[in-house]
């Protein structure tokens, strides 16, 4: 396997684990917003189809015809973190998989030391390579999949993946570890 097929494996699992996260999630839930800012599992599927599209697209000079409408001048602030309710889950989970596809065409279309340039960024680093927008791109991926974990905990307890990346713990158990960091957290707070 060779550097970009590497890359490129990570960068689906990561995708992978965020759609996973909607799974057996109400319509409401999905859509919930769960912290101070609104974060929502499929706000978070929008967002990063919406990144995949900017940096494997308009960065490589390679538009996919695909309308941004939050990106529009006049758009509601944060329009790409949450979904309207005209926007069913099917629209953006599809909207996230053409994303994908033409993300996927321009990884396999260009070498890894391909030239880019992202216009938002400052100039003395706007120069980029495919290389480099992959290694970015799989770390935004990743991070917002982390967030979809912990909000799709916060929403029915559901965490990890479906690799076993956690301990396997009754519901009791897992308390008895909660009340362990509790306790853990509440002593070290009175040694302050």
């Amino acid at each position: 396997m060779d550097a970009k097929q590497v890359l490129h494996r990570y960068l689906a699992k990561q995708r992978h684990a965020l759609l996973m996260k909607l799974d057996g999630v109400s319509e409401r839930d999905v859509r919930w917003p769960m912290t101070q800012t609104g974060t929502n599992l499929l706000g978070l599927v929008k967002h990063v189809a919406c990144v995949e599209l900017e940096y494997f697209g308009e960065v490589f000079d390679r538009p996919s015809n695909i309308p941004l409408l939050w990106l529009d001048e006049g758009a509601e602030l944060n329009a790409d973190m949450w979904a309207t309710a005209s926007e069913s889950r099917s629209d953006i989970i599809r909207f996230y998989q053409q994303a994908t596809q033409h993300a996927d065409a321009t990884i396999d279309a260009l070498s890894l030391d391909a030239p880019g340039r992202v216009p938002w960024w400052p100039p003395a680093r706007e120069h980029v390579t495919l290389q480099q927008i992959m290694v970015h791109v799989s770390v935004e991926v990743a991070r917002h999949a982390g967030h979809a974990d912990i909000i799709r905990e916060l929403i029915d307890g559901a965490a990890g993946d479906k690799d076993g990346n956690l301990p396997d713990q009754t519901a009791e158990e897992w308390a008895a570890y909660r009340l362990r960091l509790e306790q853990a957290a509440t002593e070290a707070a009175e040694h302050v």
